[in-house]
């Protein structure tokens, strides 16, 4: 195959895929919605079954459609999994600049819960917060802490009633938590149960500047540590 044919060959397939997120958003399709027959779509859009085939490759690696082998192909779950395997390749691959992607992560994160304060605080009830606490619980007696630092930042932001920043904030969670060992960023437990028990005792008593000291005392323990492996 020369050159351009390859280049053909891929403009194809990207018009095909666009065809296909189209016709989704025009039959208004939800996530676990089947799609037509592999037939069906070259009808509907009047592309051949190659390139159907090679453009539903593309879209599956996204989460935008699945395909359930002997069932047939479904809208996908529109996950960020895409992103998560970009950027944690992105800081596997070398160390010039990840300790940057590390502390634009952690930025983010604490901008989505110092930034949200006032919402995350009016918002949360008490039996929200008995949650975060009955995590706090879990990472004092040593059971499984990383998925219980994971499961009291899902649960803090859950209030917000934003999809999209309950995604990212377990994208970037994920992401970090697989670069970070890779690039010799040290796990301190000692001040895990201390700095989130701070932002629980905010939380309940309403206190929004002490909600957001909380949250900022929280992340900034982990930026001194990216910035010592990064030394």
């Amino acid at each position: 195959m020369t050159p351009n044919e390859r280049i053909g060959r891929s403009l194809l397939r990207q018009e095909v895929s666009e065809r296909i997120k189209r016709y989704i958003l025009d039959n208004r399709l939800r996530p676990g919605s089947p799609l037509p027959t592999e037939n069906e779509l070259c009808a509907a859009l009047g592309a051949s079954r190659s390139s159907v085939r090679e453009a539903i490759k593309t879209l599956g690696a996204l989460d935008i459609v699945e395909v359930r082998h002997g069932h047939g192909t479904y809208v996908g779950g529109l996950s960020l999994s895409a992103l998560v395997e970009g950027l944690t390749f992105r800081g596997l691959l070398g160390p010039d600049d990840e300790f940057g992607v590390l502390s634009d992560l952690v930025e983010v994160r604490e901008l989505f819960e110092r930034g949200n304060a006032a919402k995350i605080v009016g918002t949360l009830e008490e039996s929200h917060v008995d949650e975060l606490d009955a995590l706090v619980d879990q990472m004092a007696r040593g059971e499984d802490i990383v998925a219980a630092d994971r499961a009291f930042h899902a649960l803090l932001v859950q209030p917000l009633g934003n999809a999209l920043v309950s995604q990212l904030t377990d994208a970037f969670w994920d992401v970090y938590t697989a670069v970070a060992p890779h690039l010799g960023v040290p796990t301190d437990e000692n001040d895990t149960v201390v700095l989130h028990r701070a932002i629980i005792a905010a939380a309940r008593t309403a206190n929004l500047t002490a909600f957001a000291d909380a949250v900022i005392a929280h992340y900034t323990p982990i930026r001194t540590r990216i910035a010592a492996a990064r030394a």
